[in-house]
């Protein structure tokens, strides 16, 4: 047995603390037959899988106003689940328009079907490998969601996702497909000097090699699903909804009234966006005040 000196003992206890800081947390293995969704989280130079607990009820029925979006998003997931030709998907445009809601409404209906979600954070784009690695040999089908991914030139993640898109040592396995929300169409700021540089060949116009390289990403998702602001009947309609269901949750009846329904135009107004999002935070104002009035008469 070796005999140190204190002042050994406790250097070799300082190393052995600092690398165990550096080492993957223990975690238990995601039992995917009881958990429906995971997130990746970043320990030191890798990550795990950590399960956790879908809490919204989302069904693809309250979603109103995106009627299109969801026939698209429907149809390309149940051809994945069915072990057929099926495409990544790029759903951009306007904020709180329904984007990750189809996702999460998506999940719960086709969960007992197999569907399981695993949620990345774009700075988390550079584990992909890992991640695939980790699902690549289960028996369920899944969606590889990042939400609300925007990105600068240059960024390593953005070379990541492109190269998983691209079919090339990185690709996705057979059994997930990639899911990106995203305000940008093209996942890049636009500017005026990316139109500078363009050429006609044969006559024809061609993008200048700015343009070139900020669709080549988004070129690269076989589904492109725009998403765009309600006009005001689409609001009323989602508001209604909205009022309903945070009504049944709290078994109440609240009337509709002509009163609502300004209130409801007046906040759409004072967020100046029509859309479910304001739609959804409408209705729990409207109902938490109209429960207050109840307690306090």
């Amino acid at each position: 047995m070796l005999n140190l000196k204190p002042e050994v003992v406790a250097q070799l206890e300082r190393v052995l603390g600092s690398v165990e800081m550096l080492l993957p947390k223990a975690v238990k293995s995601v039992d995917w037959t009881k958990c429906h969704a995971a997130n990746w989280r970043r320990h030191s130079f890798s990550g795990y899988l950590e399960a956790v607990k879908v809490t919204d009820s989302t069904t693809l029925d309250e979603l109103l106003g995106v009627e299109k979006q969801k026939e698209i998003m429907i149809s390309n997931t149940r051809q994945f689940l069915k072990g057929i030709p099926a495409n990544n998907a790029l759903l951009w445009g306007s904020r709180g328009t329904g984007k990750s809601s189809i996702v999460k409404a998506l999940l719960n209906k086709y969960a007992p079907e197999g569907l399981r979600v695993i949620q990345v954070e774009k700075e988390d784009l550079i584990y992909l490998s890992e991640i695939f690695n980790a699902v690549e040999n289960e028996p369920f089908r899944f969606i590889l969601l990042c939400d609300d991914l925007t990105f600068e030139v240059g960024e390593l993640s953005y070379k990541m996702l492109k190269s998983a898109l691209d079919g090339s040592v990185y690709s996705a396995p057979e059994n997930v497909l990639i899911y990106v929300t995203s305000n940008r169409r093209h996942l890049l700021p636009e500017y005026d000097s990316d139109l500078i540089g363009g050429k006609f060949v044969n006559g024809e116009l061609q993008q200048s090699e700015a343009m070139e390289e900020k669709v080549s990403l988004s070129d690269r998702f076989g589904l492109w699903v725009p998403f765009h602001v309600f006009s005001q009947e689409r609001y009323i309609d989602a508001v209604r909804l909205c009022v309903e269901r945070e009504a049944r949750k709290r078994k109440v009846e609240i009337p509709w009234s002509k009163e609502l329904e300004l209130d409801a135009i007046q906040w759409s107004h004072d967020k100046t966006k029509r859309c479910g999002r304001t739609a959804f935070q409408f209705s729990k104002n409207w109902v938490g005040r109209y429960l207050l009035n109840k307690l306090a008469a």
